[in-house]
């Protein structure tokens, strides 16, 4: 599914779903760092009880950033992980459960999708080094300005998958995390953490809806229980309208589009390597101190509220003078069972369905 197209879709259509997050920053004082205290009620005015962390969508972007340098080795991949749970975990602050779910074996589907994704990510990686190449050599001729190349390890982020030895590593650095988390923050007291790596077949998102379906079948399940998952995939919105629960809140990134990228020869915005003329960087303030600087500020937090986005579909759904009784749950299964027509992880996108 495309996921921006979704995502853009149903907030224009439905603003109302969409709130901002309230986040408390640490403290600093003569030079101490002061974590936030997330034993303390909620700033967003609302308690929740689990937090799911969907965990491919929070390893990526740590591990090969598209908006700043990436980590220089994995350790510094570990700790960029680890502060991105610490930040989610203070603005969402669960109170008995923290599920997170690393994807395990894919089903063949899924597995058929990512392989042609996989090859064709390959092939177009290969293709733009060899462009930035013969566009490198052209500027130099002409007598422009660049840069010397860097020579950097590339993080491969095909090792993000079962059974690589960097997924093994990353589950035992969960392991400390969580222990240590456990012991020394008092946030994390009286809670339940459940890690599910790599070792466990299927899909993080999927092994997380298994889980809630669990719960809600044992006889002492609370109804009220308050969910939220963290993902930016627009499938989540979905999977969390199926699982039929009154209380299911997404938190993912604002999404922003159109954010600025440097060109990949001299560093400099505002053109693309095709477009890059080898000119003198400018001097960025009145010495150059900012220099260094990337134009990108930290991703803010926006809530998705799906019991405010179920109420709209009960509205838009709900049809008079039916021959039978008019049940707003079966609908809302209608509803996600055509939207997967037009695409998802399992699904080819019909050609005669489009998301609008």
């Amino acid at each position: 599914m495309g996921v921006p197209a979704f995502f853009r879709w149903l907030s224009r259509k439905y603003p109302s779903i969409i709130v901002n997050c309230v986040e408390e920053k640490p403290k600093e004082c003569n030079g101490v760092k002061i974590p936030v205290d997330a034993s303390k009620p909620n700033p967003n005015d609302v308690e929740f009880d689990n937090l799911y962390l969907d965990m491919n969508g929070i390893i990526h972007p740590c591990t090969h950033p598209e908006d700043k340098p990436a980590p220089k080795n994995e350790d510094e991949m570990m700790v960029a992980i680890f502060e991105y749970i610490d930040r989610l975990f203070n603005i969402v602050r669960p109170r008995r459960l923290l599920y997170m779910a690393i994807d395990g074996v894919a089903p063949r589907a899924k597995m058929n999708q990512q392989r042609s994704r996989r090859f064709r990510a390959s092939k177009e990686g290969m293709e733009a080094a060899v462009e930035k190449q013969r566009v490198r050599e052209e500027i130099l001729a002409k007598g422009g300005f660049l840069p010397p190349e860097e020579i950097k390890e590339r993080f491969d982020s095909n090792c993000i998958t079962p059974g690589t030895e960097f997924m093994d590593n990353l589950a035992k650095c969960l392991r400390y995390y969580i222990a240590d988390r456990l012991n020394n923050d008092p946030g994390w007291k009286n809670l339940t953490v459940i890690l599910s790596d790599a070792s466990a077949p299927g899909e993080g998102e999927h092994k997380i809806m298994d889980y809630i379906r669990r719960q809600r079948a044992q006889p002492n399940h609370d109804p009220n229980t308050h969910h939220c998952l963290c993902g930016a995939d627009a499938d989540l919105i979905m999977l969390g309208l199926a699982t039929h629960e009154p209380n299911f809140t997404i938190i993912r990134e604002e999404f922003k589009p159109n954010k600025p990228k440097p060109c990949g020869l001299c560093n400099q915005f505002g053109h693309e390597v095709k477009d890059c003329e080898g000119l003198p960087r400018e001097k960025k303030g009145k010495h150059d101190e900012l220099a260094d600087s990337l134009p990108c500020a930290e991703g803010e937090f926006i809530f998705l509220r799906l019991n405010v986005l179920r109420e709209y579909l009960e509205r838009e759904l709900t049809m008079a003078s039916l021959p039978f009784t008019f049940d707003v749950e079966r609908s809302i299964d209608d509803w996600v069972f055509m939207c997967f027509f037009v695409g998802n992880d399992f699904l080819p996108h019909l050609p005669s369905l489009e998301i609008r």
